[in-house]
């Protein structure tokens, strides 16, 4: 195998993923480490400018809960609680209601990647690639190990666990006993991203993006392949160049299922067969999410894009935000709201992407993807820092 220096990533080395290559012969590979989205002394992040707020957004509370250090934590949402984890292995559940720490534990080992969890069971993965398993209260269940790294959150549904390792292998296991299921493995690609690709259970299907611009959809009980389809095409002269990974977390609603691909596109499938409905030349590097009109997505130079969820056609752009490094968005209300490098929630209409509000949090990274739960009749935004807070927003 042909070893690539570190100097051959070092332009690369402010981008919030991991680009990892795998020999095709052998299972070693080289990761390069990095901490950002952008070279900043090439690509400076647009200065922020004062906007006239006419959305009220309140703090409801904050409650710390470990650092992710380099990796990409997201919150588990069921009913009014969440499940939080932490690259040191601490894991906590928190009541939404006050944002009090029901309980607080460690795993046991550093973790990688979660938070997956029903409601029964609380899955974890190590960062030697073991899959934790715990039940509601936090108490230890089943430890399996998969032989493989995994940065993106396990999916849990349907009595099944469900992961995917870096070198494209989707395992599933007994929710119960974790004993494992069935494998589904496709070929490599020699350089692929190392960044969270959330898989989605739905219906008894498992939805899962992949390296090389591909969605696919299996049968949660027995891992049969349901449909492949193509996000995106892997274009260029070089493997750098072919890099087209699909991105965050696949996304429903009703019969549409769309995702995005980095140096690729945004695409909306018909769930049930898979074909192509729209697609539309948006590069993403974080994700996407959708409601009744709308498809809403961050470019790879944070670039914020709204789009009719019927056909793709551009509704506004929202170029204010540029190398700011932000997250993937999320729609609540009558905002759509993303988070940046320093730790800002911006909130845009949905209508125009104007800006209607911003808020604080710590000062450090926002890279997952807020999420929304119910805060009595009302939605709320919980968000997750890389810092190791746990923040909750409400809007009037």
């Amino acid at each position: 195998m042909r070893l690539i220096s570190q100097t051959y990533f070092s332009r690369f080395k402010y981008l919030p993923v991991l680009l990892v290559l795998f020999s095709l012969t052998s299972c070693s590979s080289i990761t390069s480490t990095v901490k950002g989205w952008f070279d900043y002394s090439k690509n400076k992040p647009t200065e922020l400018t004062e906007i006239k707020t006419t959305l009220q957004v309140r703090q409801l509370w904050n409650i710390k809960v470990g650092s992710a250090e380099k990796f990409f934590f997201t919150p588990a949402v069921i009913d009014n609680q969440a499940y939080v984890a932490a690259a040191d292995g601490e894991m906590t559940k928190v009541d939404l209601s006050t944002g009090k720490s029901i309980w607080s534990n460690k795993a046991g080992q550093e973790l990688s990647a979660g938070v997956g969890s029903d409601g029964k069971l609380v899955v974890v993965v190590s960062n030697r690639g073991d899959i934790l398993a715990f039940d509601r209260d936090g108490k230890s269940l089943w430890k399996t190990p998969t032989n493989g790294e995994i940065v993106s959150p396990p999916a849990v549904g349907g009595g099944v666990v469900v992961v995917r390792t870096t070198d494209s292998r989707i395992l599933a296991f007994d929710a119960e006993t974790g004993r494992r299921k069935w494998v589904y493995q496709r070929q490599s690609q020699s350089l692929v991203l190392r960044i969270a690709s959330n898989l989605v259970i739905h219906e008894g299907v498992v939805y899962a993006g992949m390296p090389g611009g591909r969605l696919i959809a299996l049968t949660l009980s027995n891992g049969a392949l349901r449909w492949d389809s193509s996000v995106a095409v892997p274009k260029g002269a070089t493997d750098l160049e072919r890099v087209t990974d699909v991105v965050g977390k696949p996304v429903l609603y009703g019969a549409v299922v769309c995702a995005a691909a980095y140096q690729g596109r945004v695409t909306c499938f018909d769930a049930v067969g898979g074909y192509t409905i729209w697609a539309r030349d948006v590069s993403s590097s974080t994700g996407l999410d959708i409601d009744a009109r709308y498809v809403f997505a961050t470019d790879e130079k944070s670039v914020m894009q709204g789009m009719s969820s019927t056909n793709g056609t551009a509704v506004w752009r929202n170029d204010q935000l540029l190398y700011r490094a932000v997250s993937a968005p999320t729609s609540i209300g009558r905002a759509v709201v993303a988070g940046d490098y320093k730790g800002i929630l911006h909130w845009m209409a949905r209508e125009d992407g104007s800006f209607i509000a911003r808020t604080n949090t710590d000062d450090t990274p926002l890279t997952a993807q807020p999420i929304v739960f119910s805060n009595g009749t009302t939605p709320a935004l919980l968000v997750q820092t890389q810092g190791g807070n746990l923040y909750a927003f409400a809007s009037e």
